[in-house]
């Protein structure tokens, strides 16, 4: 294929390719060249020229294949005109000869073909230039269509399309011929040319004035006769010619239609010509008035359906303006034409009709139309249905007027009043919350006047104004309840009118309904409402027979409807449900016998309504209320069943007994048991199997069963993918809710007159149930399918041979009605075995039904051939024999050998293929390359395009299923496919599509293996490429949504291969497109590609528009030229109303969004903002109180503006605004994730802003303040919540972020006012809860951040919340209740929980300053600083106490209300068990109907509840405030517990203080028990703060210390905390936990011995209990102890951290010197801090047996954790050191505390803690060996360490040889260190050895005092150099001195004679002392100072010395003269001065 990529064509390599691979070399090639001569050199291609258009010449006379010669043509006309276009007419003329000629055979017909193509393609390119030559050329083509085939005639009518375009105006003179001849091909037998023909029509359009003015009405008349018979394709294209001239006769376009004195139409004349045709259709006047005068008049429906279509085009291209300003005409139009009896002759006519015009009404008002437009249209339609009711009223009233008129006059007015009451529903529903200025406009008095139609006679109507008002209830949930109580209360007052009881009803039913699709519901109470009135209406309805059936039905429908709100209002009224069905039916089958003997045709026509409703309800029931359906309910609805089931076979009798009078009404009876019975278990009703069967099978094939809706009985039982072969699907189609009308076959469409039941089903549209017939066979189907499985096989063999018998005995269209029927119950029948994995049973069922199916397969009806086809291979499935399977593949191969009829093969070929549906592929490869092998030779049959089109498919799926099996034949399949592509004709679109699933299938085979580089692989990837560029130019729409769906494929598998240039603008350029599957494709494709390529996907996107024709442009492509593709999306989003396609942009978006938004943010911020601002009116007013205004008064008016409309965008709907409210959250969070950090930093923003162009989230934060501002005061609900949440999101994010320009504030500190103003709203009265709750959550959001600290702007927002503080203690004592109770639970909750976090900040920042004061500013300016929130002191400021003070004004009821939260949510979280001692009425804040709606809302907001009760009694001390202080004026401690006087019934404060303790314990131990609990951090913290809050008061203390249980819980729940949450900040609040539950513990042991101490005197000390943990045994028992927890607990924490310390993984390698600890993180050493901490805290609660048991554990992790930080450098440059020098103190601290305990000098435990503690001293002196493998390198610590034993240890544990020895030993070492730290670390702790015991200390100064004596005499040689030494030196000296005052009286003289020496040599001589170094010169002043204090203390011995030794004597001498030198100096400097002294002088002389 690279040989095709050249200029010219490469002939040799052409000529050397088979007939198909040269047809597909040149296919490439002309590709190559299209690309390349607009791109190529203009000089190169006229050099080339003439050779080129030999090479084409050839190609054209060579019968091109249909793709070729279109792409051939062009490529000739670009030739033309890139090259020398002087020879073009050479061409034009061969081309015409070639059309000539009189060669007919079909070898010559491509070639004429493709010369007719050429024309229109060199007319299109080369317009003017050839002029001359254009008349005979027409001349030519028109003559040529008279004898063409529907091939020729389809492409000259697309010739002549492309001669118009680009001659234009020139062609003027041809107008009328090409007019001519065009009139014959619209109503062409073949519908391709009659879409030929309206193309062309529409090009001519643009200059043929005279089509849109003096023939319009024949052009009219013949698009009506073009409608006729026609296909979905046709009539789009027709209805957008029809509608696109009479929207240009209406308003003109061209200039020149004045001079030629033609006038413009009207829309009145307009409106006729379409009324004309949709009643008398295409036929002329005669005909009209014949068929008139004979009765038979009925225009078919596709007629009326393309009418309907025309009418939207019209009004769509006229535009939105023009239907505002003409809506009101338009209206008045449409309802004159829907009042017309020609129209509306049947019912199903009536159906139809009426969808027509509802359909016109919602295409246009929905789409092109704004908001305000919306409500201004809402309310002409209102006045229309005012007006259209009074008329009614007028006429039932007057009494002259002849009844017939009257009856005439109801039929004609409920037509209008239905289109017009459900355009209105869909209005109101559409604008949602912004309709509601609708509603309060008096002028329209909206509800009144659906409310008057509720009388109207008609049922319809009635119905109608009911789903009207559901549509009100919808949008406005508010409105839900009132209106609700206005129809319940008209209903009581009118009970004896029978409209009014009907019409009310069904009012009511449908409000019940609307409330599944109102998150905020209904209040409870209307349940009860509602059950009343149903029992009323029930009980009364024999009282009067004239409304008997009207309540009757009524009753039931109420009842029905309420069953709708579900379980929790269902069951407290089931048990007089129960009672109305038992009373509806006889107690029992003998009482059915005695009613059939007695009652007239009326009493059994009310009795069979009453019965049909009961069954009704229950149905609603079972689907509504599945958990309700307990075996007792479901036994007590059984009997009432029973009857109903045995009634059945009564039916017949009644109906011979009353005849048809009652027919209607059995057979509703019979559909509602059919639909009970399908919902239940079969099990349940086994008895009745007999009679449902005989039943059901009479219905299948009965002779009264003539109905056969098979349009929607057939499609749920085929495949879906089938459905494809019946051509474009309904949910495919943008007018599906009007071209399902075509598809009813004759029943016509389903209306809610046929089912009032369905008025209260849960959907958005208006329910359309099928007439009763019809939906009775569809249930006795389905029921059929439901039972069957359940029943014996001989059953069923009898019934499916009976099945074959009735049809045996049929003929003509009967059979086929049976056969539709027989083939859909088997179907279902397999459908259900299949799924419940059951088998069909033995040989003797399996042939009957092999049979049927087998029939049903060669049936004409293409629906039953596949449903056949589906059956089969559920039947294989169901079956799961491999013989069988084969056996039926064979019966297929056969019947394919032999059969020549169409519609054999088409079945068969289908069935081969849905075989490997759910065998999952036939595992045989000889049996696939059968199959294929026929499939192949099927789809190359060109005599039958069917048998091509159904192979195809069939193949498709067999490519799917057959895996990797099929690889051996994806080359011939892409062979085939590439030939059948380049060969079949356009008009066989359906075979294209085939095609095209064919290939995706191939691609999808193949998958990843299309990247590979192979020459194979090449190849397949250049096929796939090829007929997916056939595709794409393919004419029809579904083969372009293929070829997209081909490329996304391979885009996914060979992203490389796919060319992103020619790829996205032919998306672009299909986002339009007027077919919903093409659009589909296009954003499907465009989502997968804006996943990695956004970028590249935009810039091709803005490329494209740029290069379109002017002509050509759309509104899209001004979209995308101003704002990007992205904005294009947007507005498509906008006017589109398909759910999935509405995701598909919404995700593209998305992805978008998130791969360019942080390289483009303003762009993307601006384009949300557009969006944002694109409403009908400016965002709500919102009124800035006085106090507001002022300083703030320009920040505020910014707000206040209107939006701008000059965006890009107009009008845009709610929904797509708050789409683009959620991108700018989006976009927030990217920043964040991906983004830079300069995007949260205003000053490193500004600060990279000047070195690069860059952007940053900060700079525009004005922008996205100002977008949550205008979502947040918006009219719409949806868009308040979006609003509050992006503003909840900026406060998050942007609170803590300075302002550079203004130290010490925040740049949100600016926008206060916007915020408040913003919050405002959402606190009105009317403002809904859900937006009162996240407003709530803002307010918290902004007190807490700080971001404003002065007090009084702080109020603003404080007094929002402060609000609806007031309204939740108003309470339950609201007078009207709108929404559920629910609801305000929610509000509730989320007021207490936004106090709740205010408080935590408040108590949290006002207690920060205490812990770490800072110098704060001076008195004076404490109001300037104020302002900043991010200085710690200033959060004490105002922010702290400041805002404590705010909140302390309301702390008493909100701790009231907290503590009652705290309670509602604990009983609502109790198990199912416990139900029973809930209060009956609830909680405090719900209700126990809506405890599980509560339920939600209580699981959100109880943990900052908790935290800030747990705060606020941690603030009291638990003392009761309410009570007096005389009562309790100090806590209640254990000692003065049971003394309270209260009486019996008042709790004690003791008792309230307890249980408030229990309950906050009991939530946080659950909670954190809870499996759930794993993503909810925050939640976790909450727990754990309140605990600590809680343990820091001394009364819980004593309570959890008291309780060892209690204690030894929350130990085990932390211990499980510990070991599942990483989190750091968790595992340190658990461990603070863990510390303060082992003081409580303490505290309560210290206590319990000083008791026993004092009560039992000191005298009896022996016979002392012994408290604390082991008693007397010590023992600890596990799951008991508390010691033994919070042992395990550290342990776990401890070796987690430090591996090492477990001997398990000690072994493991350590990773080089210093083990595991280098990779320690702060958190890491705080958390082993703590764990160390509490350690040492064990042994106090310990009895002395308790303290032995653990002493071993304790030290060895103690002395563990020292062995593993000596390892360590303490606090250097190594990684962690520094962390590192947080644990060291702590575990020699902890060390100290476990040595110092009472227990190791406790009698009975003193010798069993000395052995233990010398053990640890022996491990201790064993860390220094060097022939560890991880040597110590922290010396200073073990020897820390050490002496801690010798100070604190008893004797007897360092005094034992050989410890003593070890020590002096280390000590001696020490000593003789280099590094003076160690040496000066070694003396400190020495000298505090020789302070110490005598016991110890003398061994230490007989061995080591020589040492340092002599370290100290080696100084005179060495002075020290630096201040570690001289600090090493000065502590020696301390150390000598302790040594000298340790020792004797009569030792010391001789030890002082020593140290003096000492001293004296550390002195220098005057000369010396100049040049020494400063450590030198400070050694020597300080020793000189030591010799002047301890000479005088020793004056005996210094005498001696210095007597003995002049030397010395001279030296000291010399040193004293020398300081006092000095001193005096020092003292003349400082009295210079003293001249200037200050006045004031000091009295006291301190000398």
């Amino acid at each position: 294929m690279e040989q095709a990529h050249s200029l010219l064509l490469n002939e040799e390599a052409c000529s050397q390719l088979g007939e198909h691979q040269r047809a597909e070399f040149v296919f490439e090639w002309l590709r190559f060249l299209k690309k390349l001569l607009p791109a190529a050199d203009r000089a190169d291609v006229k050099k080339n020229q003439k050779c080129l258009v030999e090479q084409l010449t050839g190609i054209l006379i060579g019968s091109p294949g249909p793709p070729t010669r279109w792409l051939l043509a062009h490529c000739l006309a670009l030739l033309y005109r890139v090259g020398d276009s002087l020879t073009s007419s050479h061409t034009v003329d061969r081309c015409n000869d070639i059309i000539r000629s009189k060669d007919d055979s079909p070898s010559y017909l491509p070639t004429r073909l493709a010369a007719i193509a050429c024309l229109g393609a060199l007319y299109e390119q080369l317009g003017r230039l050839l002029v001359n030559t254009f008349k005979e050329t027409l001349a030519n083509l028109l003559k040529a269509i008279k004898s063409a085939e529907s091939q020729g005639r389809y492409e000259i009518m697309l010739s002549v399309e492309k001669i118009l375009r680009g001659l234009g105006v020139s062609a003027m003179p041809c107008h009328r011929d090409i007019y001519k001849a065009t009139r014959a091909c619209l109503t062409d037998r073949s519908m391709a040319v009659r879409c030929a023909a309206a193309k062309c029509l529409l090009e001519l359009q643009r200059e043929a004035v005279f089509l849109w003015t003096s023939e319009l009405e024949n052009v009219a008349t013949l698009c009506f006769r073009a409608f006729e018979s026609s296909n979905y394709d046709v009539r789009v294209a027709i209805s957008k010619l029809l509608g696109t001239l009479l929207a240009t006769a209406v308003e003109p376009k061209q200039p020149t239609a004045h001079r030629q004195g033609s006038r413009r139409s009207s829309l009145e004349e307009v409106m006729d010509l379409l009324t004309g045709g949709f009643l008398r259709g295409g036929a002329g006047f005669l005909r009209a008035s014949g068929d008139k005068l004979k009765g038979t008049s009925s225009v078919s429906k596709d007629i009326r359906i393309g009418i309907t279509q025309s009418c939207v085009v019209f009004v769509s291209c006229l535009g939105g303006v023009w239907l505002e300003a003409n809506f009101s005409a338009l209206l008045v139009l449409l309802m004159e034409l829907v009042s017309q009896t020609r129209a509306t002759q049947t019912p199903a006519d009536a159906v139809c009709c009426r969808r027509c015009i509802s359909f016109i009404l919602r295409a246009t008002l929905g789409s092109l139309l704004g908001e305000k437009a919306q409500i201004a249209a809402a309310k002409e339609v209102c006045l229309a249905i005012g007006k259209q009711k009074r008329a009614v009223d007028a006429a039932m009233c007057d009494g002259n007027v002849e009844t017939r008129v009257t009856t005439t006059d109801v039929a004609a007015s409920q037509h209008v009043l239905v289109c017009a009451l459900l355009e209105l529903g869909s209005l109101v529903q559409g604008l949602a919350s912004t309709a509601a200025s609708l509603l309060t406009d008096t002028s329209t008095a909206l509800l009144d006047t659906v409310i008057s139609v509720l009388l109207h006679p008609s049922v319809s109507a009635r119905l109608a104004a009911a789903w009207c008002l559901r549509c009100v209830a919808v949008a406005l949930p508010s409105q839900g309840a009132v209106l609700l109580d206005r129809c319940a209360e008209r209903l009581n007052a009118l009970k004896s009118c029978p409209e009014a009881v009907a019409g009310y009803s069904s009012a009511i039913a449908a409000l019940l309904g609307a409330v599944q699709h109102c998150p905020l519901g209904i209040p409870h109470t209307k349940g009860n409402v509602v059950m009343g009135l149903a029992e009323d209406l029930l009980r009364s309805a024999t009282q009067n027979s004239r409304i008997s059936i009207q309540r009757t039905q009524a009753g039931w429908l109420l009842l029905s409807s309420l069953n709708t709100l579900g379980p929790a209002v269902v069951e407290h009224h089931l048990p007089r449900m129960l009672v109305l069905w038992r009373c509806a039916f006889p107690p029992s089958i003998r009482d059915l016998d005695m009613e059939l003997r007695r009652g007239d045709h009326f009493t059994w026509q009310v009795t069979l309504e009453g019965r049909a409703g009961a069954l009704c309800a229950m149905k609603s029931l079972v689907i509504h209320c599945r958990d309700l359906l307990t075996d007792d309910v479901i036994g007590r609805l059984l009997t009432p069943l029973a009857c109903a089931v045995a009634l059945l076979t009564k039916v017949p009798t009644l109906i011979k007994s009353y005849g048809n009078l009652i027919k209607n009404t059995s057979v509703v009876f019979r559909l509602r048991v059919y639909e009970i019975l399908a919902l239940l278990p079969p099990k349940t009703y086994e008895e009745s199997f007999g009679i449902v069967l005989k039943q059901l099978v009479t219905d299948i094939t009965g002779p009264e069963n003539v109905v056969c809706s098979e349009l929607t009985l057939l499609p749920p039982l085929c495949h879906s993918d089938d459905l494809a072969l019946l051509g474009p699907a309904l949910q495919d189609m943008d007018q599906h809710y009007i071209e399902e009308q075509l598809q009813g076959s004759s029943v016509g469409g389903g209306t809610l007159e046929y089912d009032t039941f369905a008025i209260c089903v849960k959907c958005q549209d208006v329910p359309a149930p099928l007439p009763p017939p019809a939906a009775l066979t569809t249930a006795a189907i389905q029921l059929f399918g439901v039972i069957f499985p359940h029943i014996i096989v001989p059953l069923r063999t009898q019934i499916l041979e009976q099945f074959t018998e009735s049809l045996k005995q049929l003929k003509g269209v009967r059979q086929q009605t049976v056969q539709t029927h027989v083939t859909a119950a088997l179907c279902s029948v397999l459908k259900h075995l299949g799924s419940s994995r059951v088998g069909l049973g033995p040989e003797e069922v399996r042939k009957p039904a092999l049979g049927l199916l087998v029939g049903a397969l060669e049936s004409s009806n293409p629906l039953l051939r596949c449903m056949a086809a589906e059956g089969l291979s559920r039947l294989v499935q169901v079956v799961n024999d491999p013989a069988f399977t084969v056996s039926m593949t064979l019966v297929s191969f056969d019947k394919l050998k032999t059969a020549r009829d169409a519609v054999t093969r088409t079945g068969h070929a289908l069935a081969l293929g849905s075989l490997y549906r759910y065998v999952g592929g036939i595992s045989s490869p000889q049996h696939l390359s059968a199959c294929v092998g026929i499939l192949f030779t099927l789809s190359q049959d060109s005599t039958s395009p069917e048998v091509q089109r159904w192979a195809l498919h069939s193949l498709s799926m067999v490519i799917d299923h057959a895996g990797p099996l099929y690889h051996g034949h994806v080359e011939a399949s892409f062979t085939l496919v590439l030939r059948l592509l380049l060969s079949i004709p356009p008009t066989h679109v359906e075979v294209h599509q085939s095609l095209g699933r064919c290939l995706n299938a191939l691609v999808t085979t193949l998958g990843p293996d299309l990247q590979g580089e192979g020459q194979s692989v090449s190849a397949l990837r250049t096929s796939c490429l090829v007929g997916c560029a056939v595709m794409q130019d393919s004419p029809d729409c579904l083969v372009e949504a293929q070829a997209i769906s081909c490329l996304q494929q391979l885009h996914m598998f060979a992203p490389r291969h796919v060319n992103l240039a020619s790829l996205v603008p032919s998306l672009c350029v299909n986002l339009c497109s007027s077919y919903l599957s093409l659009r589909r494709a296009v954003v499907a494709c465009l989502r997968q590609l804006a996943q990695k390529e956004a970028l590249e996907v935009s810039e091709h996107a803005v490329a494209l528009v740029k290069e379109l024709p002017r002509r050509d442009n759309t509104h899209l492509d001004v979209t995308i030229k101003e704002v990007g593709l992205e904005g294009a999306l947007f507005s498509l989003l906008d006017r589109e109303s398909d759910p999935r396609l509405c995701q598909d942009i919404q995700e593209t978006l998305v992805h978008m969004m998130s791969s360019i938004a942080t390289g483009k943010l303003a762009h993307w911020l601006k384009l949300c903002k557009d969006v944002l601002s694109a409403s009908a009116e400016s965002t709500a007013p919102v009124e800035t109180n006085q106090e507001e205004e002022g300083e703030r008064d320009d920040d505020a008016s910014v707000f206040h503006a209107t939006s701008e409309s000059s965006g890009p965008f107009t009008n845009l709907r709610w929904s797509t605004r708050v789409f683009a409210v959620e991108c700018v959250c989006r976009i927030i969070a990217l920043c964040e994730s991906h983004g830079h950090p300069a995007h949260f930093d205003m000053a490193l923003a500004q600060e990279h802003r000047l070195h690069e162009s860059t952007d940053f989230l900060v700079l525009h934060l004005a922008a996205l303040i100002r977008m949550a501002f205008m979502a947040a005061t918006d009219h719409s609900d949806k868009l308040r919540l979006s609003g509050l949440q992006t503003l909840l999101v900026i406060i998050r994010k942007f609170a803590a972020i300075p302002e550079p320009e203004f130290p010490g504030h925040v740049i949100l500190e600016q926008y206060q006012a916007n915020v408040g103003a913003a919050l405002r709203p959402a606190f009105t009265a009317d403002a809904p809860p859900d937006v009162t709750a996240k407003a709530c959550q803002v307010c918290s959001a902004w007190i807490a951040s700080g971001v404003v600290s002065d007090l009084r702007d702080l109020r603003r927002v404080h007094q929002l919340l402060a609000s609806s503080l007031v309204k939740v203690q108003a309470g339950k004592e609201v007078p009207s209740q709108l929404y559920n109770e629910g609801t305000s639970t929610m509000e509730t909750l989320a007021v207490l929980k936004a106090w709740a976090e205010v408080y935590i900040v408040a108590v949290q920042s006002s207690s920060r300053p205490r812990e770490s004061p800072i110098p704060g500013p001076g008195p004076g300016r404490q109001g300037e600083q104020a302002a900043s929130p991010l200085l710690e002191e200033d959060c004490g400021g105002a922010g702290g106490p400041g805002l404590l003070t705010l909140v302390q004004t309301d702390l008493a009821t909100l701790s009231r209300l907290w503590l009652a939260a705290l309670q509602d949510y604990v009983l609502l979280t109790l198990p199912q068990d416990y139900s029973a001692q809930l209060a009956a009425t609830g909680g405090t804040f719900y209700t126990a109907e809506t405890a599980e709606q509560a339920r939600p809302h209580y699981c959100s907001s109880w943990a900052p509840i908790l935290h800030a009760t747990a705060l606020w009694l941690n603030s009291t001390g638990f003392i009761m405030v309410d009570d007096g202080p005389a009562n309790l004026s100090r806590p209640v401690t254990p000692t003065s517990m049971g003394q309270s006087t209260s009486l019996a019934s008042v709790k004690s404060p003791e008792d309230i203080s307890s249980d408030r303790l229990h309950l906050i314990l009991g939530i946080s131990v659950e909670f954190l028990c809870s499996p759930h609990s794993h993503d909810q951090m925050e939640n976790i913290s909450s727990c754990l703060q309140a605990l600590q809050a809680l343990l820091e008061v001394s009364w819980p203390r004593s309570k959890v210390g008291n309780d060892q249980v209690l204690s030894v819980e929350l130990l085990s729940v932390l211990h499980r905390l510990i070991v599942t949450r990483e989190a750091p900040g968790v595992q340190l609040a658990v461990l603070e936990l863990v510390r303060q539950v082992v003081c409580a513990a303490q505290e309560h042991v210290k206590e319990k011995r000083h008791s026993a101490e004092v009560d039992d005197g000191a005298a009896e000390k022996e016979t002392v209990p012994e408290f604390g943990e082991g008693r007397d045994t010590g023992g600890l028992v596990p799951g008991r102890s508390l010691v033994f927890g919070a042992l395990e607990l550290c342990l776990c924490v401890l070796v987690r951290k430090l591996p090492q310390l477990s001997p398990k993984l000690a072994g493991s390698p350590s990773g080089g010197q210093g083990g595991s600890s280098l990779s320690l993180s702060d958190s890491d050493c705080r958390q082993v801090a703590a764990a160390l901490a509490i350690l040492s805290d064990l042994p106090s609660i310990c009895s002395p047996d308790g303290s032995v048991s653990i002493l071993p554990t304790l030290m060895y992790l103690l002395m563990g954790v020292l062995r593993e930080l000596v390892q360590q450098p303490c606090g250097g440059g190594a990684g962690g050191g520094e962390a590192l020098g947080l644990v060291v103190p702590a575990a020699l601290q902890a060390l100290r505390a476990v040595l110092s305990s009472p227990m190791s000098r406790s009698e009975k435990s003193r010798g069993a803690w000395a052995h233990l503690l010398r053990c640890a001293l022996n491990t201790l002196l064993d860390f220094w060996d060097s022939d560890k493998p991880n040597p110590v390198v922290d010396e200073v610590s073990l020897l820390t360490a050490l002496t801690i034993f010798l100070l604190t240890a008893s004797p007897e544990v360092t005094t034992a040889q050989p410890l003593q020895t070890r020590c002096i030993d280390k000590f001696k070492a020490s000593l003789e260190s280099k590094d003076p730290v160690v040496l000066s670390r070694s003396y400190q702790l020495l000298m505090s050895v020789f302070q110490s015991k005598t016991g110890v200390a003398v061994p230490f100064i007989q061995g080591l005092g020589s040492c340092v004596v002599g370290h100290l005499q080696g100084v005179e040689r060495r002075r020290p150099q630096s201040s570690k030494e001289l600090q090493a030196i000065q502590d020696g000296v301390r150390a000598l001195e302790a040594l000298v005052f340790a020792a004797d009286e009569m030792y010391r003289p001789q030890l002082v004679a020593i140290l003096l020496p000492i001293l004296i040599s550390f002195l220098l001589d005057e000369n010396a002392l100049s040049s020494a170094p400063a450590p030198a010169r400070n050694l020597h002043e300080s020793a000189l100072q030591d010799l002047m204090r301890i000479g005088p203390q020793h004056s005996s011995v210094f005498k001696a010395l210095m007597a003995s030794s002049p030397h010395m004597k001279a030296r000291l001498e010399a040193a004293v003269k020398g300081n006092q030198e000095s001193v005096n100096a020092k003292a003349t400097q400082i009295q210079v001065p003293s001249k200037t002294s200050p006045s004031i002088q000091l009295k006291t002389n301190f000398l």
